[in-house]
């Protein structure tokens, strides 16, 4: 069963950069068993789990299997170890041709090639292969049944409408919430499928929008981080009383040392600081609002917080403490070569330096095992490395003499 108080797992987007998620999921499953010993249960430790984007399907993924956090934890880090990009797009050249080089085409003979109505190309690259992997991954069916047997509270993704310009969070709950409604965003309670994780996990223009179907209409969706002025919201509004937030950048990484660079920003570059712009600056943002919210209650008299119905929510921030686009730029060879080319022609500059141009664009689109490794150990590092604020968090007991014995030391001949 969930362990109390209500804690909700925030999951944001980031497309490949979700390896990092699982990097910290693994550290914190490490953290419990070591701490808790023969006390540690199979139980979901998160009663609410919150997902966008990647981070969607991550969430999904530990939902459906939340009667065993460790399995579920550990089925993720499998798929996360061993990616190549054609799990998820289209890689072949027949394929590339087929969405991206159009698409490219599109964007500089549009008006010319308008009239043909067969050539529109929906999106730079075809992520039909997703599908399938969520087939495998993510084992829908058993939502209900973990939902009925107490194991989670609530599931929630978030994807952002095309028909409307709303952001949308579709949520399964356990016991009847009702809806909330907010300023161009709102919230459908759902029966979620595949469709919702294919639609929250569109990134805008690299991937092609999906269909969803609710209250007897349809509406085309996007990825869900469009948009999201408020990401922990969906979380509180659930029931929530502590959130543990993993982020895929700029929170906590170091700030860029870049030289002065005179040529024009490549259509890369500029996809890239876009990218970046939708994934990651909302969640920074939400997250400093809750830290003004919660000291401004700090500040207030027991009898003017009970004429209020805002609470302090207690919460954890865990993000990237290195800039993954440079990560990125050190595996860029890792993608297959139609894909490589692709990317070149859009701006990507020359891999396995510091500092390639358009590195921030290929940070989302590399799927592939040395890089999502290398993220993994990232979250999984970041994680240990803030052990005592997690087992405080959580609380169980510190667990770091366990994890990091002391050697002893052994005479040494001369």
């Amino acid at each position: 069963m969930m362990e109390t108080p209500l804690t909700a797992l925030v999951l944001g987007g980031g497309g490949a950069r979700a390896a990092y998620q699982v990097g910290v999921l693994q550290a914190l499953s490490r953290l419990r068993r070591q701490a808790l010993g023969a006390e540690a249960s199979t139980a979901n430790p998160f009663g609410i789990i919150i997902g966008t984007s990647a981070g969607a399907i991550n969430s999904a993924a530990l939902a459906s299997r939340a009667d065993h956090f460790d399995e579920a934890v550990e089925v993720l880090g499998q798929v996360w170890s061993d990616f190549h990009a054609d799990q998820v797009y289209r890689a072949d050249s027949l394929g590339v041709i087929r969405s991206g080089a159009q698409w490219l085409t599109m964007l500089s003979l549009g008006w010319a090639l308008a009239r043909w109505r067969r050539f529109r190309p929906r999106s730079l690259l075809d992520n039909q292969p997703l599908s399938e992997l969520l087939k495998r991954l993510v084992p829908m069916d058993r939502l209900p049944q973990m939902l009925a047997e107490g194991h989670l509270h609530a599931l929630a993704v978030t994807a952002s409408s095309y028909s409307t310009g709303e952001h949308v969070t579709f949520y399964s709950a356990r016991q009847p919430i009702e809806p909330w409604v907010r300023t161009q965003r709102q919230a459908i309670a759902s029966e979620l499928s595949h469709d919702h994780l294919l639609a929250s996990s569109a990134i805008p223009f690299i991937f092609p929008a999906a269909r969803i179907q609710h209250e007897d209409h349809g509406a085309w969706y996007g990825d869900g981080s469009m948009r999201q002025s408020a990401p922990l919201s969906p979380a509180i509004h659930l029931g929530a009383r502590r959130l543990l937030v993993v982020g895929a950048g700029r929170m906590l990484e170091p700030s860029a040392q870049r030289t002065p660079d005179r040529r024009y920003p490549s259509l890369a570059q500029i996809a890239g600081h876009a990218l970046s712009n939708i994934f990651l600056d909302a969640l920074a943002v939400d997250v400093e609002r809750l830290s003004r919210v919660n000291r401004t209650l700090a500040l207030l008299p027991p009898e003017a917080l009970s004429q209020t119905p805002l609470r302090p929510v207690e919460f954890l921030v865990i993000a990237p403490s290195q800039r993954l686009d440079d990560i990125a730029a050190r595996h860029i060879n890792a993608l297959p070569g139609p894909v490589r080319t692709l990317l070149h022609g859009a701006g990507v500059g020359q891999p396995g330096r510091p500092q390639v141009q358009g590195s921030a664009l290929a940070s989302y689109l590399l799927f592939e095992a040395p890089y999502t490794r290398e993220l993994m150990a990232l979250g999984e590092a970041d994680t240990l490395a803030r052990q005592d604020e997690v087992c405080r968090f959580f609380g169980w007991p510190d667990a770091r003499q366990a994890l990091n014995p002391l050697p002893r030391e052994t005479p040494r001949a001369a």
